[in-house]
This record gives C-alpha cells, sequence and structure tokens, in this order.
C-alpha cells in the first residue's frame, strides 16, 4: 500500500540584504527629500506675479507625487 501524504514544506524567508536593509532607505530619503526642496525653491526663484500661490503650491504637489510614485515601494 502506498500512502500519499501532501506535506508542505515552507523555507524561511531569507533575511534581507543588508543594502536593501539599511542603505536603500536612506538613499530613497535623501533622493526623495533632495527632489521635493530642490523643485519647491525652484518653483519659487522665477515666481511672477500672476501665479500667486499656485505656481508653489501645484509644483510640491506634482514633486511629492513624482517621488512617492518612483520611491513608494522602498
Amino acid at each position: 500500500k502506498e500512502v500519499m501524504v501532501d506535506i508542505d514544506i515552507k523555507a524561511k524567508p531569507l533575511q534581507p540584504h543588508w543594502y536593501e536593509r539599511y542603505v536603500q532607505p536612506c538613499v530613497a530619503e535623501l533622493l526623495g527629500s533632495a527632489l521635493f526642496i530642490f523643485i519647491g525653491c525652484l518653483s519659487v526663484v522665477e515666481d511672477t506675479e500672476g501665479t500667486g500661490r499656485l505656481q508653489p503650491a501645484l509644483a510640491h504637489g506634482l514633486a511629492l507625487g513624482l517621488t512617492i510614485a518612483i520611491l513608494g515601494d522602498i
């Protein structure tokens, strides 16, 4: 008699590499903050009288959305 037993063998999840655990989040934070600040400052440098508060607000919003889209999974 053959007995077939369905055994699920689950391997232990591997620890993430030290780069993915420590360096990658720091680089993502640095890049995201630099992009946000850089685009925000550039939106105010060439500020014309007609745009008022709209141009910096849109630039900051688009920079934040872009940063989240690119670096959000990290």
